[in-house]
């Protein structure tokens, strides 16, 4: 058998593991296969750059296609890296000025800015239903809801009619955040529902701030956002506050 054959072999030996199992250690993998850890890492980088594998500290778990929901649960969103997030998402408030339209995406790293915000005249826009829970304490934002029906799972509401209902916003700032970027530069979130919420506004508002934390790099996930040259900005721990445009960064 050659080279190529062996490598595709066994990266659908890898794939049927994982299919059998919730999740599998890059250690475990190595021992199933009778391979070392670098050349399991190798494939995993492959299968997920397809699209294939989710991975996290060490694990990797196959994607399911058929139910197209691969993501956490967004409380426990919010205890992943936590502090990190927290952090980014203070960065991001230099970019926010009173009379400023801005849009928030459903993600816990948006969740950890919109507890920050200073109660400033702002007009924000969100379809996460714990933003929206957050900034109705405040006197001074103006808060506008995607509304539609709740998934409670992640957090968001769905509105099949988004499109029309931003015709009278001009999104002056889009903040969001994404599972994963990977080798390419494609975004990517773990399902269909946040996915095109970001990326409708990715393309409707003036500017774009994404806010990532260092574990998201070269990961991939289940429904496509856009590409980060569609991002103007980007703030991560992965270098100290990026705020070149992203083109200059990637």
């Amino acid at each position: 058998m050659g080279w190529e054959k062996m490598k595709a072999a066994r990266q659908q030996a890898i794939v049927e593991l994982l299919i059998n199992h919730n999740s599998l250690t890059t250690d475990t993998l190595s021992r199933q296969l009778n391979v070392s850890k670098e050349t399991i890492r190798r494939d995993l980088s492959t299968l997920q750059s397809q699209g294939k594998v989710l991975r996290n500290h060490g694990r990797a778990k196959y994607i399911h296609r058929e139910n197209k929901d691969s993501g956490d649960p967004f409380h426990m969103r919010l205890k992943s890296h936590y502090a990190h997030k927290a952090d980014i998402a203070r960065g991001a408030l230099d970019w926010i000025e009173s009379g400023m339209i801005i849009a928030l995406d459903a993600s816990s790293t948006c969740w950890y800015l919109a507890r920050q915000l200073p109660d400033i005249n702002l007009d924000v826009f969100t379809n996460s239903h714990p933003i929206c829970q957050e900034l109705a304490k405040r006197e001074h934002i103006q808060l506008i809801s995607s509304g539609g029906t709740l998934q409670r799972k992640y957090g968001c509401y769905v509105n099949p009619s988004l499109i029309s209902q931003l015709k009278p916003l001009d999104i002056d700032l889009f903040i969001f955040s994404c599972e994963g970027i990977d080798s390419s530069g494609a975004l990517w979130d773990s399902n269909a529902f946040n996915a095109d919420f970001k990326s409708i506004l990715l393309k409707r508002a003036s500017q774009s701030l994404l806010l990532i934390d260092k574990s998201k790099f070269n990961r991939s996930g289940e429904a496509c956002i856009g590409h980060i040259d569609d991002v103007t900005h980007i703030i991560s721990d992965a270098q100290e506050e990026m705020r070149q445009p992203v083109s200059a960064q990637i």
